[in-house]
């Protein structure tokens, strides 16, 4: 435990994040955004008199990656790893207040948010969002230009996705642990916080990418590719997304048993895992479109030569080998791609 303070702050913007009126009208919608951007400061503020946060720029970064959207790696203190968490949370609602995302995808980006607070404050959820006392919230600050607000989206909201990607990864470890010590309550638990995070993937990419098509090609784009940078930006440099995928993959290991073996035995378990591979499978389908909408048809900055002719193609045969690997595992897999899949391998 972090405190009374933390514990209540926390508890507090959890509440007011599971309340969030994500579908209102826009001026009840952004009053909504402000007051749980309010309660966030509140948490930053209740775990900085702990401890100032560490400054983040001073330390080495290892990827171009890390470098470009600003992100670092580092041993941190429980009160330290909650902080930073809480910080990215903070300035994503902050942003959120602004950003053009569809309600749908703010209720997974917010439920993304506060399964996050509880994560890393180690807080009980606690009561009724309604019983909330007001949070004081501050007046807007003057508006920047929009090209400026533009460019550092694109930061917050990959930053959120990192914090996603790393909260996943530990969750799914967490939940093969408890079932490799036989622990299976306790492994569900933890397989539906990792689905909530998932389910948050896309939703945060899609909250980067609130900005027009036209400025992301024309002030954006190039600046992720040399001679910017060093080598072109790429998923695959992220080691929070390889973390979660190494995570899943040992959690396969553990339980590899087709749906239908597996519900016999353990439905429960089967139904936490598929919504786990869904919420995978989705992720991967909705980063096609999301690519698609930002950069049609052109190349990947990150493509090999002997790729695809575009960026949707490559990730189109990411969601396509993901959906394959899954099909068996999950009640309605999609067997025409695994099919088609398995004889590509053996011709």
């Amino acid at each position: 435990m972090l405190g009374p303070r933390v514990d209540a702050e926390a508890g507090r913007t959890a509440r007011v994040l599971a309340g969030l009126a994500t579908h209102a009208r826009p001026v009840e919608r952004t009053l909504a955004l402000r007051q749980a951007t309010a309660a966030a400061g509140e948490l930053v503020a209740a775990l900085s008199a702990l401890a100032p946060a560490v400054a983040g720029e001073g330390l080495p970064a290892e990827s171009t990656s890390q470098s470009f959207f600003r992100v670092r790696e580092g041993e941190l203190s429980d009160q330290q790893a909650a902080l930073h968490g809480v910080l990215v949370v903070h300035r994503g609602l902050e942003d959120l207040c602004e950003a053009p995302l569809s309600g749908a995808d703010l209720a997974l980006e917010a439920a993304g948010m506060r399964q996050a607070v509880l994560d890393l404050t180690g807080a009980a959820p606690g009561a009724d969002p309604g019983s909330l006392p007001l949070v004081a919230v501050p007046e807007p600050a003057a508006g920047a230009s929009m090209e400026s607000v533009w460019s550092a989206r694109w930061l917050i909201g990959h930053q959120a996705h990192v914090l996603f990607n790393i909260c996943a990864a530990v969750a799914v470890a967490d939940a093969t642990r408890h079932l490799r010590h036989g622990d299976g309550d306790a492994a569900l638990l933890r397989l539906a916080d990792a689905t909530v995070y998932v389910r948050g993937f896309p939703a945060a990419m899609t909250h980067a990418s609130t900005v027009p098509a036209d400025y992301y090609m024309a002030a954006i784009r190039h600046t992720m590719a040399p001679p910017s940078v060093d080598v072109p930006l790429s998923g695959r440099q992220h080691r929070g997304y390889k973390l979660f995928r190494a995570a899943m993959k040992d959690l396969l290991s553990v339980v590899p048993d087709p749906y239908e073996q597996l519900a016999a035995r353990a439905p429960e378990l089967a139904e936490a895992r598929g919504a786990l591979l869904e919420a995978d499978i989705v992720d991967g389908e909705r980063h096609v479109t999301l690519a698609y909408s930002m950069v049609h048809l052109r190349r990947s900055i990150a493509q090999k030569p002997e790729g695809p002719d575009n960026a949707v193609a490559e990730l189109r045969l990411m969601r396509h080998r993901r959906a394959a690997q899954y099909a068996s595992l999950i009640q309605f897999g999609d067997h025409y791609i695994a099919d088609a899949v398995a004889r590509l391998r053996h011709s």
